[in-house]
């Protein structure tokens, strides 16, 4: 569900300091930031953000098309292996090793 159009969109008001501050100075630094709940605003383009996904900080750069968003859908918290476990990866082993050729013969110099 979102949020109520009368309440306008949420953004941490520590982060949009922070956003102030370095826009200010003019430094490229990344702003490190817990709020993957924050939505960006258009004063966040061209800003990089090291967003917390649970375990590590993800860079994130923030471009035009990703106003209105959330700063958490660019951070995923999960990371997906594969499907299958030992099974699948003995066949895939031996995919690759049917499949690749044999080295040519160099051609005779004349």
């Amino acid at each position: 569900m979102s949020r109520s159009l009368k309440k306008g969109p949420y953004i941490d008001p520590r982060v949009l300091a922070k956003v102030k501050a370095v826009k200010a100075i003019g430094k490229r630094t990344p702003i490190k930031t817990w709020s993957r709940a924050c939505v960006i605003s258009p004063e966040m383009i061209g800003i990089t953000f090291q967003v917390h996904n649970g375990k590590n900080f993800l860079d994130v750069l923030v471009d035009e098309n990703m106003v209105g968003h959330r700063l958490g859908e660019f951070s995923p918290t999960r990371k997906f292996i594969r499907h299958g476990g030992k099974m699948a990866k003995d066949q895939e082993t031996a995919k690759t090793a049917a499949g690749a050729p044999a080295p040519a013969a160099a051609a005779p110099k004349k």
